[in-house]
């Protein structure tokens, strides 16, 4: 997980051809430390390509934050026409003053954000919330929000950092 540099799009694939065939996948997910949406490019490039040679689900694990890293985008488009089958949202907050507090945004209004993107990709994907079992966080006021808004809910145990 810890890269010495970002791989290039055509070296994803490059190792995806050298590994995508050791063995029957059920999906292929991009996650990470960090956020796979800061390479919306990336991520379109290699979902195509991966769709183009392999009948296998693509799923993108996200903080929600796409729209707010790609203005004047519509991500959640472009990654259902890419051929993205699943999303999976990590609210790690039920209120904006815990969003705040636990994932410390760089953006206004980031949990407001997430919620409508999570929203809209529920519209369009099968599509997830998940959350971490830490002190700070109501864990069914997130499974409400899940709820209310009309996707699943999924409860990950927390894992310190292991760097």
């Amino acid at each position: 997980m810890k890269l010495l540099r970002e791989p290039s799009q055509e070296e994803i694939i490059q190792q995806l051809k050298k590994t995508i065939n050791q063995r029957r996948w059920n999906e292929i997910i991009f996650c990470g430390f960090g956020e796979p949406t800061e390479r919306l490019d990336y991520i379109l490039e290699v979902t195509r390509w991966i769709k183009k040679h392999f009948d296998v689900a693509v799923r993108i694990d996200t903080n929600g934050h796409g729209c707010l890293l790609n203005p004047g985008r519509d991500v959640i488009k472009e990654l259902k026409e890419a051929g993205v089958n699943q999303i999976s949202v990590s609210l790690n907050a039920h209120d904006d003053e815990t969003y705040i507090q636990v994932c410390k945004p760089r953006f206004e209004k980031a949990f407001e954000n997430v919620l409508k993107f999570i929203e809209k990709a529920g519209g369009e994907f099968d599509t997830e919330v998940t959350t971490v079992t830490i002190p700070e966080v109501d864990i069914q006021q997130v499974k409400e929000i899940a709820e209310n808004i009309g996707v699943k809910f999924r409860v990950r145990q927390y894992v310190p950092c292991f760097w």
